[in-house]
């Protein structure tokens, strides 16, 4: 067993940090809080062949794996964590997912852009009344012709103000085998964006609205009984997710420490005060923690999904994690790391956020618990007897 990245991937990650070193630095804290998707960065990627790790060669991506992605993330958030989203958007998430289950003639005609940044893609799958219970989906697909009629809605999108394509679970019949999902393009008539509202994390969130909006039966991505694959789909936008989460503790945790170095109270530097050097042995331990399970989850994932046990683990410790040291991290530099000129603030809350999306920690929990029991716990109540 070994703890150590390969050669390989230790150059892969140089080259990365080298590059974000670079182009990113720079422009970190205006990216930061710039609500519009960095077409720029997505397009410098490209060029750099960090779009598409995790894509088929012969699909047009770099075959790599997803440990090589959850590198790239790490890597570029030490200088731009603003930039690490792109990494997500580019190799995990409905990119993943289409990829891996959309039909030749899909991938002809829509991947390539997306590999170059020139298009963007996001993922329609929350609704008002079915958050953690996505099962509850009520967007509908109704025949018609040679395609389908979408009726329904989405809400907390991420990247829908921008996004060109949208991956929209849907509902072709009862039960979870009546779900799947199909591609729709911005603009398609009966296909309309909400007012953009402002979470948290900085960024602008549209509501997803369809009245009658028609796709043709080749824009299907996964007919009926496609949810199972798409929740295994899943599973590796939350090791992306839970990347991200270290990544921006990771980025916090150097800023509070070069603070801590340098800054006097009481005519001493403050780390030589014991109660913020235990504030940075725990953080460490958080991080550290946090790195194996993450690294486990991807690396027995190889090429395929990672396990639904694995991530889980990984996602419910990342983001806690990641919340916590942040947290911290602004509690060492005080107004600070407070205020909105440094980013430690940002990292606060863009990993808030992410305790709840994909999947929230405490849904994770109960997914843990399930394997914990080698049971199922339903959480709806049992159905009456008849």
């Amino acid at each position: 067993m070994d703890f150590q990245l390969t050669e390989e991937q230790r150059i892969f990650g140089d080259s990365v940090r080298g590059i974000a070193e670079r182009h990113l630095a720079a422009g970190a804290l205006e990216r930061a809080h710039d609500p519009a998707y960095p077409r720029d960065v997505a397009k410098l990627f490209a060029d750099h062949g960090l779009m598409g790790i995790t894509v088929r060669a012969e699909d047009g991506g770099q075959g790599g794996t997803l440990m090589d992605a959850v590198i790239a993330i790490e890597q570029v958030a030490r200088s731009c964590p603003r930039s690490a989203d792109v990494v997500q958007s580019g190799n995990f998430g409905p990119l993943r997912t289409f990829a891996e289950y959309a039909s030749p003639a899909l991938k002809e005609k829509y991947l390539a852009a997306l590999l170059t940044g020139d298009s963007i893609l996001a993922l329609g799958m929350t609704e008002p009344e079915a958050g953690s219970a996505v099962t509850d989906l009520a967007t509908t697909a109704r025949p018609d012709g040679d395609g389908y009629r979408i009726d329904g809605g989405k809400v907390f999108t991420s990247n829908s103000r921008d996004a060109d394509l949208f991956l929209v679970y849907v509902r072709f019949g009862d039960g979870i085998d009546g779900i799947g999902s199909v591609l729709m393009e911005r603009g398609t008539e009966g296909f309309y964006l909400g007012n953009p509202s402002q979470y948290l994390n900085g960024e602008d969130w549209c509501a997803l609205h369809f009245d009658s909006a028609y796709v043709p039966a080749k824009n299907v991505i996964l007919g009926p009984g496609g949810f199972r694959k798409q929740i295994a789909g899943f599973n590796a936008e939350r090791i992306g997710n839970a990347a991200r989460s270290l990544a921006l503790g990771e980025f916090a945790f150097g800023k509070a420490r070069d603070y801590a170095v340098d800054r006097v109270q009481f005519g001493r530097p403050i780390c030589e005060f014991q109660g913020i050097q235990w504030k940075f042995s725990e953080m460490k331990i958080k991080i550290d923690a946090a790195r194996l399970l993450l690294y486990r989850a991807a690396v027995n994932a190889d090429r395929g999904f990672p396990s639904a046990l694995e991530t889980s683990v990984a996602k419910a410790f990342c983001n806690d994690a990641g919340f916590a040291v942040c947290n911290e991290a602004m509690q060492v530099m005080g107004g600070t790391g407070y205020s909105t000129e440094t980013l430690v603030e940002y990292c606060f809350r863009k990993c808030r956020g992410w305790q709840i999306a994909g999947g929230s920690t405490e849904m994770m929990r109960n997914r843990i618990a399930e394997h914990v029991f080698d049971r199922r716990f339903p959480q709806r109540p049992p159905r009456p007897r008849a």
